[in-house]
């Protein structure tokens, strides 16, 4: 059982507790719940205080700013996230995705990045999309990239007394995209495999290409090196250069359990895109 637990109403207290006694802050719980079972029907018992997050109404919400970025509150449940269209549709795919009904209504934004488990169903796409997280502590407020953000499998750069307030989505265009997840059932599907890619072309040149796989290591691969050799280039020219990119993608894959799957799995999605936006057909999501 918890030996401390503290229910802050404000996120001033919040940022207190964190400060003082470096209370774990606890959202929808569905990851921390899991990881401090000790039981079927025994409650979890975590070596750390807790402080309850749910009656923090100011870290809840989405809002779209003037720039076309979205801001998403750190206590935004995954189902919230799949019903707002504001959200790009990488996230909201992924969201939508997120296991059971009754997860997604719990599952939080926030603590789905705090958690950084390597299946983690967000941090894919957000890093695909260069979104940044809000730390916030009581004397101060710094942003950074969610991809600078998670070290690790369960490594974050979160300080001792900080607090996740918010994720904020940059507005990225593309003129093609695409979002798989391969997962173990429908019902609650924990993630197996994903991968989020984008092109955006302007005057017939390719001007943006991005591409990252969740559950294919400690954390989520994206090489920007092996992106830029399509910038400046032409969607005829893709079929040339598709095989070095699916080899050089193939490199970000962790030589883990399954390794030869995973590769093989992560290069058919790719080439997939890649030879579906190189026919030059309608633009959009690429299904």
């Amino acid at each position: 059982m918890v030996n401390e637990t503290y229910i802050p109403s404000t996120l001033e207290e919040a940022l207190k507790l964190r400060a003082e006694v470096h209370a774990m802050p606890l959202a929808g719980g569905s990851d921390l719940m899991v990881q401090y079972r000790r039981g079927t029907g025994v409650v979890p018992e975590f070596p750390f205080p807790v402080m309850i997050m749910s009656s923090l109404n100011e870290l809840k919400g989405i809002k779209k700013e003037e720039d076309g970025s979205v801001l998403i509150g750190a206590l935004t449940t995954s189902a919230e996230i799949a019903s707002c269209e504001d959200v790009p549709f990488f996230v909201r795919k992924a969201a939508s995705l997120m296991g059971a009904i009754s997860l997604r209504n719990s599952a939080t934004i926030g603590g789905n990045l705090g958690n950084a488990s390597p299946k983690g169903d967000l941090p894919q796409p957000l890093i695909l999309l260069d979104a940044t997280v809000v730390l916030q502590s009581i004397n101060s407020t710094r942003e950074i990239l969610v991809d600078e953000f998670i070290k690790g499998s369960k490594k974050t750069a979160l300080a001792d007394d900080e607090i996740i307030t918010a994720i904020r989505i940059p507005n990225v265009k593309y003129t093609y995209g695409y979002y798989r997840k391969i997962g173990t059932r429908k019902a609650n599907a924990i993630s197996k495999l994903s991968l989020s890619a984008l092109i955006y072309v302007e005057d017939g040149i390719i001007k943006d290409f991005r591409v990252s796989s969740g559950a294919a290591g400690p954390k989520v691969a994206r090489n920007k090196a092996n992106e830029a050799k399509l910038i400046g280039k032409k969607l005829e020219d893709i079929p040339a250069l598709k095989e070095d990119i699916l080899n050089t993608h193939d490199q970000t894959i962790s030589p883990r359990a399954m390794a030869t799957w995973r590769r093989n799995s992560t290069r058919r999605m790719l080439d997939y895109f890649l030879s579906e936006v190189a026919k030059g057909g309608d633009e959009g999501i690429i299904q």
